[in-house]
């Protein structure tokens, strides 16, 4: 691709996008030779729940400080400066309509999070879902309904090609997305908008890594007092990053690659490890380390038996089912939980421990499903679900230290679980949970021993604090 300005367009401006993907152009910027096509991010958001720091960020111009600590607590800043338009909310969207809309956008991506995709087991849309509800009768509160207005825009603006890319959380993240919008303009009767899709676009497959905790005040802080600027929308994470990317784009790419992205044929194997070793392991601790009362993930990585929950849950089940792989397991476990029990990134198992409806279909289930169809026990991956169990048990009953999020969660449902007095079977017949698992013997069975020795090693704790 010759000079000249091509735009990234994306969607959903939290701290992980800024720590993240918006790093990864700013490094990128930096190392861009003469007569390179150069790459900027514009960024907007499709919910007006974040229209603070959408507004700090735009009296910086887009510009903000990067913090990020090792797990031995060496900081370093650095200003990023890859953002170069920030777009305010409006409830009709016109603004990222209109920057989506426009020929030099050649990439529209996004992090809208896992239960931002709107999916069940089979991919399927959640039809039932009163957001979604409301987008298929022409609102635009969803990515679907979002992108549904960019790309009727491009078309008629004879725009050209663009990529959709999903940088969330999610197993095969571009593929599902895929299906999902396919499904959603086919239940609009979209038809001639689903052939311009059809013909325009990729949605190539990422996973994506970098812990980063919601900055706190004393981020500010910091960051002034490091580099004398005062800024009103820092970020911080870890030191450690990943991105590794399907080389799938309709439009042309950024060459990512040259500041340590990895550009592969196939995410498969990298995504499944993260997922089911990073991802679920650190659901673990966030549930166990609340149910014994720690505030910070790393407090639980440093608990000898909450990491013992999640070191024997990747050894026993997951490295089994992903075995061969191109990575080493063992070690990847290793620098997982090395990374977790850093204790300067002040991770909350108020954050980590939010949306188990997404995070247990997602990062656990298959696990189970693949141990079951070789006949192997999962005991140390029931332990997981067993924990969720007792901590939705607390949430039923008023008692978590911090308000659960879910945008998953029928609430109405899981208080009758609870009072029915035998909660466990709703909960393993549950079909948001489990999809195709809802209602085996073989789950119910090896959920109901994990909380046989969840509930043991509880009181256990109990006993020794007192």
């Amino acid at each position: 691709m010759g000079s000249g300005s091509n735009v990234i367009l994306h969607l959903g401006v939290g701290s992980f996008h800024r720590a993240h993907q918006a790093w990864y152009l700013h490094r990128l910027s930096a190392a861009t030779v003469p007569n390179e096509a150069h790459w900027s991010l514009t960024v907007g958001n499709i919910r007006g729940d974040m229209n603070a720091t959408l507004e700090a960020l735009a009296k910086q111009q887009g510009v903000y400080t990067l913090e990020t600590v090792t797990p031995q607590g060496e900081r370093a800043y650095e200003t990023i400066r890859s953002i170069t338009r920030v777009l305010p909310w409006s409830a009709t969207l016109e603004p990222i309509v209109e920057a989506g809309s426009d020929p030099a956008c050649k990439i529209i991506s996004f992090t809208v999070t896992e239960g931002g995709y709107y999916l069940d087991e089979h991919d399927r849309l959640d039809t039932a879902n009163p957001d979604l509800a409301a987008d298929l009768a022409g609102a635009r509160s969803t990515i679907y309904g979002a992108l549904a207005a960019i790309l009727d825009a491009r078309r008629a603006n004879g725009a050209g090609p663009v990529t959709l890319q999903s940088c969330d959380n999610l197993r095969s993240n571009g593929e599902r997305f895929e299906a999902g919008m396919r499904a959603f303009l086919a239940a609009r009767g979209e038809t001639a908008l689903a052939e311009w899709f059809e013909a325009n676009t990729t949605c190539p497959n990422s996973m994506v890594d970098r812990i980063t905790p919601r900055p706190t005040d004393d981020v500010r802080a910091r960051v002034l007092a490091a580099t004398g600027v005062p800024d009103n929308c820092p970020v911080m994470g870890e030191a450690f990053i990943q991105w590794v990317i399907e080389d799938r784009f309709k439009a042309g790419r950024p060459a990512w690659e040259r500041v340590g992205a990895e550009v592969v044929e196939s995410v498969i194997p990298y995504e499944e490890a993260k997922i089911r070793i990073l991802n679920a392991s650190h659901s673990c601790i966030a549930w166990a380390g609340t149910l014994v009362g720690h505030t910070y993930i790393h407090e639980g990585t440093l608990d000898a038996d909450v990491r013992r929950l999640a070191h024997e849950y990747v050894t026993q089940d997951v490295i089994p089912c992903l075995t061969p792989s191109p990575l080493d397991l063992a070690r990847y476990r290793d620098v997982v939980l090395d990374r977790f029990s850093n204790p300067y990134i002040q991770d909350t198992n108020h954050r980590v421990a939010a949306d188990g409806f997404s995070k247990i279909p997602g990062f656990i289930a298959p696990t189970l499903v693949e141990c079951f169809a070789r006949n192997a026990q999962p005991n140390a991956t029931a332990v997981l679900p067993a924990l969720f169990f007792r901590f939705l048990e607390r949430w039923h009953k008023g008692t978590l230290p911090y308000t659960y999020q879910d945008g998953l969660l029928d609430e109405a449902a899981v208080h009758s679980w609870f009072d029915s007095g035998n909660a466990l079977a709703p909960f393993c017949a549950s079909r948001a949970l489990w999809g195709g698992l809802a209602g085996d013997v073989r789950l119910e069975r090896v959920i109901h021993a994990a909380l046989e020795r969840v509930d043991a090693w509880l009181a256990s704790r109990e006993r020794s604090a007192h």
